[in-house]
């Protein structure tokens, strides 16, 4: 089992035989789907939940009347890296009552590919039981992939326990679709900006899909994973400016299918 620290280079850690079970994963779907919504749809994920998401990033969503998926690894709540502090259980219990729906992201943060299904499914069990003595009868509909590395055998273990998984490769999602390897957009400040938001936001409202991006931490001077204040906002108004409904993850999906 591989465990990759939260600042470390997955680059590095992701061998040859990783790699090119996740490309395999990338174009064989395993929970084949065809993706309509009446309308188009955004959704913003936020990854391992540093205060700053659980906190401005929620608000400003509230703002605007729009909601979230954040993904929980239970075995970092509450602790330090390098980047960022993890949200505590109070927090993510304010998060739940405001809303947003809490996602799963394995409870050790650990890399899927090299893992075997019954890890897969250990790391499953124990998150959930970790997230639901915070949150007692959450329901854990929603995955999101650490470090955005799949395989197909990870892919199928997946589908047995989440309506979803949410990958990091680009992409609207509509028509013929794999529910576990969802596409998504970064939302971090130095891969993206408002014009190519905007344009996003514009390829959705004219395929009526359903567009996902997804982010770490929000504040000023992010990671190099994360967003300002300045980036969510603008994506917000893009979607706001165009109509777009903003929801969770689990409820885009019941509107899409």
């Amino acid at each position: 089992m591989l465990t990759v620290p939260l600042d470390g280079d997955v680059a590095r850690a992701a061998n040859w035989r990783a790699r090119l079970t996740h490309r395999l994963a990338r174009h064989l779907r395993t929970s084949p789907a065809t993706l309509a919504p009446a309308t188009p749809l955004v959704s913003f994920t936020f990854d391992d939940v540093p205060v700053c998401a659980a906190t401005t990033g929620a608000q400003m969503m509230e703002a605007h009347g729009a909601r979230g998926t954040f993904y929980i690894s239970g075995g970092l709540i509450g602790t330090q890296a390098l980047h960022w502090r993890v949200a505590d259980a109070d927090q993510i219990v304010a998060l739940h009552e405001a809303g947003h729906e809490i996602g799963s992201h394995t409870y050790s943060h650990v890399f899927v590919p090299n893992l075997r299904s019954q890890d897969i499914v250990a790391e499953s069990q124990r998150n959930a039981t970790c997230l639901r003595a915070i949150v007692p009868g959450l329901t854990l509909e929603s995955f999101a992939l650490p470090y955005g590395f799949g395989s197909l055998a990870a892919k199928k273990t997946l589908a047995s326990i989440y309506r979803t998984s949410r990958g990091i490769v680009p992409g609207l999602n509509v028509g013929r679709a794999d529910l576990q390897l969802l596409n998504a957009h970064p939302l971090m400040d130095g891969r993206t900006d408002a014009a190519r938001i905007a344009r996003m936001m514009d390829e959705a409202l004219e395929k009526k899909g359903w567009l996902v991006f997804y982010g770490h931490d929000v504040v000023e001077n992010p990671s190099p994973y994360g967003c300002s204040p300045a980036l969510l906002e603008a994506a917000l108004r893009a979607a706001s400016d165009r109509g777009i409904a903003c929801v969770p993850v689990a409820e885009a999906l019941r509107r899409s299918l």
